[in-house]
């Protein structure tokens, strides 16, 4: 996410380190690097120069604070500047007093809608929420059967409904049997998958005018494809002006999107993104925090959302038990390394996970190799380690020439490989055990103190 931006940021910046002072040509020169980097992001026109024009006037002439070089000056400027495009503050979901909550989701077609809708309904049901879910596209019976698995997947209910009649007089009963439904069943969401086209039409418009009347949604969420660019901020737009987007969705955002459309939208359409989807999988949906954004952009990292999923998704007290282990020198097993990188594959892709962390200082390094990474090797490990008998697992060192051939095989993998495996694995419990000793210090020398 935002890669290219990101890369083309930190060279503009590193050429204001060592600046003893902000003039007005250097601050000329980052503000021509900060246009073209933008530009080149697909960002809007309008907004770059709106954007540009507030972080001069701001930077021009202004003291610098004691505790910032001109350089980290500069980024601090920027920094808020863009956490004001995107909207400042994280924009919550709306819910109906009585309920249930009606979601409406609009967009063109291809945007990943019924997907998303999917999504949106596996995030209500982690806060406590039922869902509902329900299809009014009538034009296309995938879109229906799509749906449908989507919910299976997720273990969603789903109203189905009949089409049998006249589509405009369907869409509209689809509707309200839905509604009735989620009532007379306890959902307190109901999440209403409609129509797409490729391309707007007054059709649409008038059909989603109809439901919007007929449903009076707390939510009507504009789910925009973020590969395409301005003109999903165009299509927004024009979907705002007929039915007031109360939120966009942006989609595939862990594609090689350049984010003009994350950071033109808001400023745009004046509707806020409430969610952006960050993968295939129904959990890879995260709510739009325009500060961690903006801190990924500039290269700080997300750690709030990495701790985030982290405690979503990790067993903590199985995490607690392998950290006890392996700090105390010799508990650190191969399967404790299994379980380990299992719990690490539940909080998503790798790649993603490398995203939030900081690209400076210690994880400079990381941040540059992480698109080399192949999340492949980590199923190619785990088939090791698998191959290994029960004792094996808890005892490596009886892992001799004949047992690496046999592992091999077993897993389908070379011998070089369980080689490698292994070698990492004895790294890696030097490395523990050298941080348990550290420890084991520390506790003395607090105990000789006290």
């Amino acid at each position: 996410m935002f890669e290219n931006l990101q890369e083309r940021l930190q060279r503009t910046f590193k050429s204001l380190r060592g600046q003893a002072v902000l003039n007005e040509e250097n601050i000329q020169e980052t503000m021509r690097e900060l246009r073209l980097a933008l530009l080149e992001a697909d960002v809007n026109f309008k907004v770059v120069k709106q954007f540009i024009d507030q972080v001069q006037a701001k930077a021009v002439g202004q003291q610098v604070m004691s505790a910032l070089s001109p350089g980290e000056q500069v980024i601090k400027i920027v920094r808020d500047e863009l956490v004001e495009i995107l909207g400042k503050d994280t924009v919550r979901m709306k819910f109906a007093s009585q309920p249930p909550t009606v979601v409406l989701m609009a967009g063109l077609q291809g945007s990943g809608k019924t997907t998303t809708s999917g999504k949106l309904a596996h995030w209500f049901k982690n806060g406590g929420h039922r869902p509902l879910l329900v299809s009014v596209d009538v034009y296309r019976p995938a879109a229906r059967e799509q749906l449908k698995v989507v919910a299976q997947a997720i273990k969603a209910q789903i109203y189905q409904g009949e089409v049998t009649e006249a589509k405009t007089a369907t869409v509209e009963r689809l509707a309200k049997e839905a509604r009735r439904e989620a009532v007379n069943s306890g959902c307190d969401v109901l999440i209403v998958d409609t129509a797409g086209r490729l391309h707007i039409d007054d059709q649409l418009m008038e059909e989603m005018q109809s439901l919007k009347r007929l449903l009076n949604p707390s939510e009507i969420l504009f789910v925009a494809d973020a590969m395409t660019g301005q003109d999903a901020v165009r299509s927004a737009d024009e979907f705002h002006k007929k039915l007031s987007l109360t939120g966009v969705v942006l989609t595939k955002m862990d594609g090689d999107a350049r984010g003009g459309a994350a950071l033109s939208i808001r400023n745009v359409t004046g509707a806020p993104i409430k969610f952006i989807g960050v993968g295939e999988k129904y959990d890879a949906l995260e709510p739009f925090h325009p500060d961690r954004i903006v801190s990924r952009i500039l290269g700080m990292g997300d750690i709030l959302s990495l701790i985030e999923r982290a405690e979503q998704t990790v067993d903590k007290k199985k995490a607690q038990d392998i950290a006890a282990r392996a700090l105390s020198g010799d508990g650190f097993s191969l399967e404790d390394f299994r379980d380990q990188l299992r719990q690490v594959r539940k909080m998503g892709s790798i790649q993603n996970l490398m995203g939030m962390l900081p690209s400076i200082g210690p994880f400079a390094g990381l941040q540059k190799h992480a698109d080399q990474i192949d999340e492949k090797q980590i199923n190619h490990v785990e088939a090791i380690i698998n191959s290994m008998t029960a004792y094996e697992r808890g005892h490596h060192d009886v892992i001799n020439g004949s047992r690496r051939k046999r592992i091999a095989r077993g897993s389908g993998r070379t011998v070089q490989e369980v080689n490698n495996l292994l070698r990492q694995y004895a790294q890696m419990r030097k490395m523990f055990k050298q941080m348990g000793k550290g420890n084991m210090m520390r506790k003395l020398a607090g105990m000789k103190l006290g």
